[in-house]
């Protein structure tokens, strides 16, 4: 997605009601167009197949069809998506609230988890999208507080995280896809190892991750000069 061009943003929701209310709030962002929305699990595909989406929104919990009530596998199929579509984000927005379940999202490779009573988060729902789209990992407070009670504060970052927080410390200005091109993983990989970075240092977003790194002594800072080449 370049710089001039709209965010494309595709919806699956099996109560009309609430797509309603998404499209009102992105409706309110000029910068975002919504390309399609589906009510059952069997009609993404076929929907990202013939649209380009930056970021999907979905809910996890949706029927497979009109005439299969069954829980489509949503959680099983994100991984698969942002495979064939790697530019692809995933954000969340659900009802359940168990810390194991936005974990296994997150572990997917969504790039976000908001709870549907989140009232708040839902009425800035342009501006986590915008975020989103730009690379940035988004848990409402919510969600984040569900998530930070399962992380002990003194646990460390793991190897892995420290180098892909350090990377970002070194590369502010890139987005998640370069860096992870830069290291040879895969975008999603990244976000995932981002996500639990935030969740340890407690924190919601790369800035304030890098700034608590940095705190805490286990980044170190580029050299004034360093500058990231496009």
């Amino acid at each position: 997605m370049s710089h001039s061009e709209k965010i494309s943003v595709a919806i699956l929701d099996d109560h009309q009601s609430i797509i309603d209310g998404y499209l009102f709030r992105l409706s309110q962002t000029p910068e975002i167009e919504v390309v399609g929305t589906v009510a059952y699990g069997a009609e993404l595909e076929p929907m990202l197949s013939e649209h380009s989406v930056d970021v999907l929104i979905l809910d996890i919990q949706v029927p497979t069809s009109s005439v299969n009530p069954n829980p489509y596998p949503i959680l099983h199929l994100i991984p698969r998506l942002l495979q064939k579509n790697p530019n692809l984000n995933v954000l969340v927005i659900s009802f359940h609230k168990q810390a194991a379940i936005i974990k296994s999202v997150m572990e997917m490779g969504a790039s976000g988890y908001i709870l549907k009573e989140d009232y708040a988060t839902i009425q800035a729902l342009g501006d986590v999208v915008c975020a989103i789209a730009r690379g940035n990992i988004y848990f409402s407070q919510q969600a984040f507080q569900l998530l930070a009670k399962k992380i002990p504060e003194d646990s460390l970052l793991t190897a892995r995280q420290l180098e892909v927080l350090s990377l970002c410390a070194a590369f502010p200005d890139a987005t998640t896809a370069e860096l992870a091109n830069r290291i040879g993983i895969a975008n999603s990989t990244l976000r995932n190892l981002l996500s639990g970075a935030y969740i340890r240092l407690n924190v919601r977003n790369r800035t304030s991750a890098i700034a608590k790194a940095r705190q805490l002594g286990i980044i170190t800072p580029p050299p004034p000069s360093f500058e990231f080449q496009k």
